[in-house]
């Protein structure tokens, strides 16, 4: 399988091949780790990381997958750099081409990294833009097959719970499509992924004998899954206003006991790409409790917003196992990009 060189911005150019063939990396990668036998394939070579959103574990899953492989890098958030400001997008790849071997963007529209591809001549992977997410659903995806006992891809169902208009929710539908995989959105109407896109991915799923639903009872999509997904109602720096109206339309959506049970599987798992909204302990929360009568009266909203505190704490999930993948699925882009 020849990935040497190519550009990860979304997967859609790449091949249920070319998929299988980075999570089977990843999934050697991970081992070599574990068993203390891994060695650096990426000596010399050095990544620019451009995140114009900051990120937690994207920014630490890059790092420390390119120093286990013996590559150097390069952090530039948007205090640092004059990207799309001072300098246009085309002439900042061009000089990150010359000084870098690859780059990893993370930010905003899937214009920008696009242009970063077609002008810097060098690697770009997508760490996250407003349309896709694909480095969280590689890792997603080994995370499925590590708790489906090697269950083949096309046996496993998931649904994902939330607003689906943006990356995670899209990123899900594409690689489940692509992965002939059983895939089920449950979301208001108003928040499903656009008809351009879904039509997209459903001529996909039928090449590849998958399944794709839109639908608006979440009870109707968890039923007999092997997943239920879910992500933040929010994106951050949304405005107060943006919050209150969002929570009252997803509400219902919540990953809760109720919803657990009727999934009709006591081995379903719980999957959350983080951060998590799980109890009313952070900042942004508090602010919100204080403020807002619909989420004060709301007692599904008490100890937690997309998922309960109850779930989040048990055995159900495993979304920190998601957040260690992507360590090696990252890892897997890289070494497949410049072996």
């Amino acid at each position: 399988m020849n990935l040497r060189n190519r550009n990860l911005l979304s997967l859609i150019n790449h091949t249920k091949e070319e998929i299988n063939y980075l999570i089977s990396l990843a999934r050697y990668l991970k081992q070599s780790k574990y068993i203390g036998n891994e060695y650096p394939r990426l000596k010399g070579k050095n990544i620019a990381l451009i995140f114009e959103k900051p990120s937690t574990r994207t920014r630490c899953a890059f790092e420390i997958a390119a120093k286990d492989q013996g590559a150097n890098v390069t952090y530039i958030d948007s205090k640092s750099s004059q990207i799309g400001i001072k300098e246009t997008i085309k002439d900042t790849a061009k000089v990150l081409g010359r000084m870098f071997d690859a780059i990893q963007y993370r930010g905003y529209s899937q214009k920008i990294i696009e242009e970063l591809a077609k002008n810097s001549g060098i690697p770009v992977f997508n760490g996250l833009t407003n349309e896709f997410h694909p480095t969280q659903v590689l890792a997603d995806i080994l995370t499925m097959l590590e708790h489906c006992n090697n269950k083949p891809l096309n046996k496993i169902k998931y649904s994902y719970l939330g607003d689906a208009r943006y990356n995670i929710g899209r990123s899900l539908l594409l690689i489940g499509a692509k992965m002939g995989m059983d895939v089920r959105i449950a979301a208001p109407k108003q928040l499903w992924p656009e008809e351009k896109f879904f039509i997209f991915c459903n001529n996909i799923a039928k090449k590849n004998n998958a399944k794709i639903l839109l639908v608006e009872d979440p009870f109707l999509a968890v039923k007999n899954v092997d997943f239920i997904y879910t992500d933040v109602w929010v994106s951050m720096g949304e405005s107060e206003e943006v919050w209150c109206e969002r929570i009252k339309s997803l509400s219902k959506y919540q990953i809760n006991k109720e919803i657990i049970k009727a999934s009709n599987n006591y081995k379903v798992k719980v999957m959350h790409c983080l951060p998590s909204f799980h109890n009313n302990e952070t900042l942004i929360i508090k602010n919100l409790f204080k403020k807002n009568e619909f989420i004060k009266n709301n007692n599904n909203l008490v100890n937690g917003l997309e998922i309960t505190e109850e779930i989040f704490e048990s055995a159900f999930n495993i979304s920190f196992e998601q957040v260690e993948n992507r360590i090696h699925t990252i890892k897997s882009i890289m070494v497949a990009t410049f072996s």
